[in-house]
């Protein structure tokens, strides 16, 4: 996997609905290195800290391969990095193939996959467009959380090299889709799994445990 682009942003005031919304979706492409912190990228700001940022959400990232998929889906020739909300811009990221708790050194700093990203209504604002968490929801192409094991630097450019493979955890894609896809026949293994995964979120054990009482 490699880092196309580092996209951070402030927060900012948007009008959307009738109502002011304050979020830090925007994000655009910066230069150079950028320090990546145990809360958050230098210069990125978060308006919802319940559902962004904060050690489990430090870092997330959005993989390069499935714009083509989002060219068609959204009528354009060209999609801007970060359009998605996402710090990290890469690719090779195929949800399916990441695990919860593998952990990765990119520059000089080490992080560890810890749960989906589950879209909000700013992603139909950020995409104009607003079928766009169905469209995201139903592709299970959702992206993916990072903690920050070890501070450091990146840039863009700078590989993915995995140093953790996490043994008999979860894909990304597969508790993904455990939560959100009522036709996926590994459900409740996938759940069960999940709910006992140490490096897995908090918000996201108390998803899995909901969900498998439902089953």
């Amino acid at each position: 996997m490699k880092l196309l682009s580092i996209n951070t942003s402030k927060k900012v005031d948007i009008e959307y609905k009738g109502k002011t919304v304050t979020t830090g979706m925007f994000k655009n492409p910066v230069r150079g290195k950028v320090f990546v912190g145990k809360g958050n990228l230098e210069g990125d700001e978060q308006a919802d800290l319940k559902n962004h940022g904060g050690q489990d959400m430090a870092v997330y990232a959005f993989s390069f391969d499935h714009h083509s998929f989002w060219k068609k889906q959204l009528g354009r020739k060209e999609l801007k990095y970060g359009l998605f909300g996402e710090n990290l811009t890469i690719a090779g990221l195929q949800e399916e193939e990441i695990y919860i708790g593998e952990q990765f050194r990119i520059g000089s700093c080490i992080l560890e996959v810890s749960q989906p990203r589950v879209p909000c209504f700013k992603l139909n604002m950020a995409l104009e467009n607003r079928f766009a968490i169905k469209i995201l929801t139903s592709s299970f192409n959702c992206g993916v959380y990072f903690r920050v094991i070890e501070e450091g630097h990146i840039e863009s450019g700078d590989l993915f090299n995995k140093i953790f493979k996490a043994p008999g955890s979860v894909s990304v894609q597969s508790l993904f889709r455990a939560l959100f896809d009522k036709q996926f026949s590994n459900a409740r293994e996938v759940l069960q799994i999940a709910s006992t995964l140490k490096p897995l979120s908090q918000e996201w054990k108390e998803k899995a445990t909901k969900r498998l009482s439902k089953l």
